[in-house]
This record gives C-alpha cells, structure tokens and sequence, in this order.
C-alpha cells in the first residue's frame, strides 16, 4: 500500500495506529492527520526511538494494515 493510501484511509486507520501505539492520545492522531514525517517525529517523541527505528515502525504499520 501506498502511504498516500494510509492518509486518505487514515479515520479508518486511527484505532489500529492507537492500538499498537497506546501512548499516541486521540489528540495526537489527530494532529498527524496521517502524514508519515508526524507520525514519526511522534513516535520519537512519545517513545524515545532513533529516527531510523521510528521509520522502520511506520512501514511495519503500513505493511500490516495493507494486509
């Protein structure tokens, strides 16, 4: 799946994202509206991960949730 595919689903996809991330809050899925450059500053942010490791978190994501 493209990532362009996971912003125009991501209402859809929210309760997935907040389910694998629980210390994502509502607000926060909110404020990244599905933009994958959020979604990681986010995941460094809230979880401490290196850039690169935060990256490999969102296209495991990606990849699922093409599934």
């Amino acid at each position: 799946m493209d990532w362009n595919v996971v912003e125009g689903k991501w209402k859809q996809l929210k309760g997935e994202a907040q389910a694998r991330w629980g210390k994502l809050a509502d607000d926060d899925l909110d404020v990244i509206e599905g933009n994958r450059e959020k979604l990681v500053g986010k995941l460094q942010e809230k979880y401490g991960y290196a850039k690169e490791e935060a990256e490999r978190e969102v296209d495991d994501f990606k990849t699922r949730t093409a599934a």
